[in-house]
């Protein structure tokens, strides 16, 4: 899939996954839920102990653990797959949100070795109703920031990330881009084959 969001983003885009999702107390607000999984990943990527090559899928390992419970994986897949989504059936749906939240994480694991200090500023959250925004910047050594927009949804009590805006990219439209055209000019299992491939 050439021409992803991850080769224009760069490591602000796999910090944004690896410092700024994990578990939240229930009924947490959306900016509670954000800084405090930020702070638990970035413990683990500070970590001196789990910066060896040897450590590195322990960190990974970690880091899923904070992640996986907040991520939702199968809106942020629907959403992705647009449209079609409605024509797979129950055990499609799943089979395609299992396999997508594999390619997420092997995307994110390959790069997680790029975090070399950059911090994150918690500005302000939006919400409405069960749905909210947060703002942040992802800030270099050199004092450069990227905008990150966070969205989430509220799902059983719980605040869910669904998806996230880069420097006004919208992930889920990136991916959505990317699947339709590989639907449109082959198939919806040429499309699974591809997602396969890149987990291996």
């Amino acid at each position: 899939m050439h021409g992803c969001i991850w080769g224009r983003a760069g490591l602000s885009l796999a910090l944004l996954f690896w410092v700024s999702f994990g578990a939240s107390a229930l009924g947490a607000e959306a900016l509670d839920t954000v800084k405090s999984a930020a702070e638990k990943a970035l413990q683990v990527l500070k970590d001196p102990t789990l910066k060896t090559s040897d450590k590195k899928k322990e960190r990974i390992a970690r880091l899923k653990e904070i992640i996986n419970p907040i991520f939702d994986y199968e809106e942020m897949a629907r959403r992705s797959l647009g449209p079609y989504w409605r024509r797979l059936t129950p055990a499609e749906q799943e089979e395609f949100a299992k396999l997508f939240r594999e390619f997420l994480e092997k995307t994110y694991a390959d790069k997680v070795d790029l975090y070399d200090g950059e911090k994150i500023l918690f500005k302000r959250e939006t919400t409405e109703l069960d749905y909210a925004q947060v703002d942040s910047s992802v800030i270099n050594d050199k004092g450069e920031a990227r905008s990150v927009v966070y969205r989430l949804k509220r799902t059983d009590g719980q605040w869910k990330v669904y998806d996230a805006v880069i420097e006004n990219v919208r992930i889920v439209n990136n991916y959505r881009s990317q699947f339709e055209r590989v639907i449109a000019k082959s198939s919806y299992e040429d499309l699974k084959k591809m997602l396969r491939e890149k987990v291996q």
